[in-house]
């Protein structure tokens, strides 16, 4: 099946156009995570976390009141999803689940009147935290290493860094979106926890894949049409990949969408990561990696006929 049978559209011919754009959401992206930062979950800070179902509406400062009963005051609270669901965060670190027991004997003497059901209640060590934050960074560092390292064996060293420099730009953009939408969409709450770094090295994985497709094409089609310049081998590479790298991630990107909307609080980390990634994916499977290759090899091609010439 294809979405489209033939195009001729010139993606590189307006990739300066495209690596502006990039810089500057990247730009403000980074911005947004210097000023406003992220928000870790309790998988990475260590402490305790409880999320509580009330029957009736509490502001934020009557749950604070009560926290500050049992000493707990300073603890992060916030809206979970529905407007009467609440997240509290503290550091405070006890023995057991000492922390959670004040957390409800504070919100039980705070609000008699209103039955309340605890839906989660998670505490992590500090050391673990830690560990927890290392491994992650180790896993993308890792992934990152292990595609280049696999690019450059199949194509060549240049294709390797061309498709993880793509990668890099999918994951700062994405990085940079969600510290701009936490909190800002209602009802949008994005932590780092072990489900998102789980959807940033899902990310990492289907969007070389994309990659690799063009990257397969243009070899094929240099050994077809070896009169053609590079730079048209490319356009004419990417539109043949153009159909199924739409179809193929437009798929995932209407699965994940359902799953956004009506796969409950959990899973909206994941599925709003995983959303922003794949439409970034995309745009970089076009624009970005084959457009730095072909950077590469106009400017080696210019040393060469300058290095000729004297």
């Amino acid at each position: 099946m294809r979405l489209f049978k033939k195009t001729s559209i010139n993606f590189l011919g307006k990739r300066f156009q495209w690596y502006t754009i990039s810089v500057l959401v990247i730009l403000v992206g980074m911005l947004s995570l210097t000023v406003k930062g992220f928000d870790l979950g309790i998988d990475f800070l260590g402490g305790t976390e409880v999320v509580v179902s009330f029957q009736q509406t509490h502001s934020i400062g009557q749950i604070r009141d009560a926290l500050g009963t049992v000493g707990l005051a300073q603890s992060e609270i916030k809206s979970f999803g529905a407007e009467r669901n609440i997240l509290i965060r503290t550091v405070a670190q006890e023995a057991g689940t000492a922390t959670g027991d004040r957390i409800r004997q504070a919100i039980t003497t705070g609000f008699p009147d209103d039955r309340f059901e605890v839906l989660k209640e998670n505490k992590i060590g500090p050391k673990i935290g830690k560990e927890l934050r290392r491994d992650a960074v180790y896993a993308i560092l890792a992934s990152l290493v292990a595609i280049l390292i696999y690019i450059a064996i199949r194509f060549q060293f240049i294709y390797g860094v061309g498709g993880v420099l793509a990668l890099f730009h999918d994951a700062l953009v994405t990085l940079g979106i969600i510290s701009l939408a936490d909190g800002v969409i209602p009802g949008l709450n994005i932590e780092i926890t072990q489900e998102v770094i789980a959807a940033f090295l899902t990310l990492i994985g289907v969007s070389i894949n994309d990659t690799v497709v063009v990257f397969d094409r243009i070899r094929e089609n240099l050994k077809i049409y070896r009169s053609l310049p590079l730079f048209d081998v490319m356009n004419m590479s990417i539109n043949q990949t153009l159909s199924r790298t739409l179809i193929t991630n437009g798929t995932i990107i209407a699965v994940l969408l359902i799953l956004l909307f009506a796969g409950g609080e959990s899973t909206r980390g994941f599925a709003f990561t995983l959303t922003i990634g794949m439409i970034t994916g995309t745009y970089s499977s076009i624009y970005m990696a084959s457009a730095f290759v072909l950077d590469w090899n106009i400017r080696k091609q210019r040393k060469k006929e300058q290095r000729a010439a004297a």
